[in-house]
């Protein structure tokens, strides 16, 4: 099977059941936005030695391919209500949260992320976290959404932040 069809050669795409978008429609842009997020947990995987860590981040990863998966439906002709991200995994992320923030110094001033490499990809993929977030809510503007998905975004940010605080600890 070859990897290319040649169908996006005009720039269209199709969505989850076959519907044709611009690449530049809401739900691929949200759906981009969400792929380069989970590329760069990958890298925050591969490059932490806390197998702890590395599973998390495998959750979180798997979870984000289920947020793009719902947001790529064809809700016109899709009429099923899926709601795959559920309280379950935002409460998994304020979680893993209150366990990293136990170890932390408190904060008393603005971050700027420097010295560490590790926690600089984090604010990376905190970022891309946030725009992804913004699309999801602008998307959900315009058409029903699981309404936990912006919220898990708005989590996965807090995350992505005290990880990167985090990873100033356990990595040199």
């Amino acid at each position: 099977m070859k990897i290319y069809t040649g169908t996006g050669d005009n720039g269209e795409t199709s969505l989850r059941g076959g519907q044709r978008v611009p690449k530049y429609h809401p739900q691929i842009e949200a759906c981009g936005t969400i792929d380069e997020l989970v590329a760069w947990i990958g890298l925050l995987k591969d490059l932490s030695s806390n197998q702890s860590l590395k599973d998390n981040m495998f959750i979180i990863q798997k979870r984000l391919m289920i947020c793009a998966g719902d947001l790529a439906r064809n809700r016109i002709d899709d009429k099923s209500d899926e709601m795959n991200v559920t309280d379950k995994d935002i409460l998994l992320l304020e979680n893993q949260i209150d366990e990293m923030d136990k170890e932390l110094p408190p904060l008393h001033n603005f971050m700027i992320p420097e010295n560490n490499i590790n926690a600089s990809y984090c604010n990376i993929a905190r970022c891309v976290c946030r725009r992804a977030e913004r699309k999801v809510v602008y998307l959900m503007s315009m058409e029903k959404i699981n309404p936990l998905i912006p919220k898990f975004f708005n989590r996965l940010s807090d995350y992505l932040f005290v990880l990167s605080r985090y990873m100033c600890l356990v990595t040199d």
